[in-house]
């Protein structure tokens, strides 16, 4: 029976080494983009009539080629796996391709497109952006309440102002609250609301501008910079760690070479006593 050498890696770590080098993932990264033509294709009834059959066995390769990957990395992380929350969703994705074409499920098979998603997982220039969104939701989800609030604030004055003159624009808080929402994303709001308003409310004007003002240009540019906030912060937590791994590995480093210095001062010490002993003998 043979027994690894010590310092040498296990089967597990070989294995996770294997499935996380650049070729495999270079291969994967390609299936990704061949998969996200083929799922595209398969939206075109000609296309399906003439090479449906070439498509359909395409796409069930490179689904077993996903799930062969994603079964080499269970077995080489173990439960490990399932605490990485990217590995989580390549999962949950790869399993969606393997739910039946019939039955009451099958409409699930319709998100077999989030394969193409797995791009991000496998490109960590892309994760690290996803992350600092993920990052940024308890901000952004203060600015969702505050714009939620100038909504309605906005929306029941329109109401109470134009309500009667636009009910279809401004007949309830919801058709209010709607209509400045496209106001806010500035689509036809001159010529298809506003200028419609101020030909009975010529006034109008000092109402909509400062919405666009507060709604548009200030909270948006707040998501904005809430966005670029939480990306510099992970940035630079990402520098940090290197950091500390770089001084990590240096100190280990200095620890290795000041044990050889001890060790060499310790042989040479019980050299020069071997060579006072030799001395001392032979003067007697």
């Amino acid at each position: 029976m043979s027994v690894a050498r010590a310092g040498e890696p296990s089967g597990r770590a070989r294995l996770a080494q294997w499935v996380e080098s650049r070729l495999v993932q270079r291969v994967i990264i390609t299936l990704i983009l061949i998969n996200a033509v083929t799922l595209g294709l398969e939206t075109s009834a000609a296309i399906m009539a003439d090479y449906g059959v070439l498509i359909k066995t395409l796409d069930t390769a490179i689904l077993t080629v996903f799930v062969v990957e994603i079964t080499l990395r269970i077995i080489a992380h173990g439960w490990r796996f399932f605490r990485d929350p990217w590995s989580v969703f390549d999962f949950i994705v790869v399993a969606i391709g393997l739910i039946p074409e019939g039955g009451n499920l099958a409409v699930l098979r319709a998100l077999r497109v989030l394969r193409v998603l797995r791009l991000i997982t496998m490109v960590p220039q892309m994760r690290s952006v996803v992350g600092a969104l993920l990052a940024a939701i308890p901000g952004l989800s203060s600015i969702v309440v505050i714009l939620l609030i100038i909504y309605y604030v906005f929306a029941v004055i329109a109401t109470n102002l134009f309500g009667q003159a636009f009910p279809e624009w401004f007949g309830t808080i919801a058709h209010s609250m709607y209509t400045l929402f496209q106001v806010m994303t500035l689509e036809s709001w001159s010529m298809g609301i506003v200028r419609p308003v101020m030909e009975q409310y010529p006034w109008a004007w000092t109402f909509f501008i400062p919405y666009i003002l507060i709604a548009t240009f200030t909270m948006l540019n707040l998501f904005i910079a809430i966005i670029v906030n939480a990306m510099q912060s992970q940035q630079q937590a990402e520098q940090e760690k290197t950091v500390q791994a770089m001084e990590e590995s240096i100190g280990a480093v200095d620890a290795h070479v000041h044990a050889d210095i001890v060790k060499l001062q310790e042989e040479v010490r019980a050299l020069r006593e071997l060579l006072q002993e030799r001395r001392d003998g032979s003067r007697e």
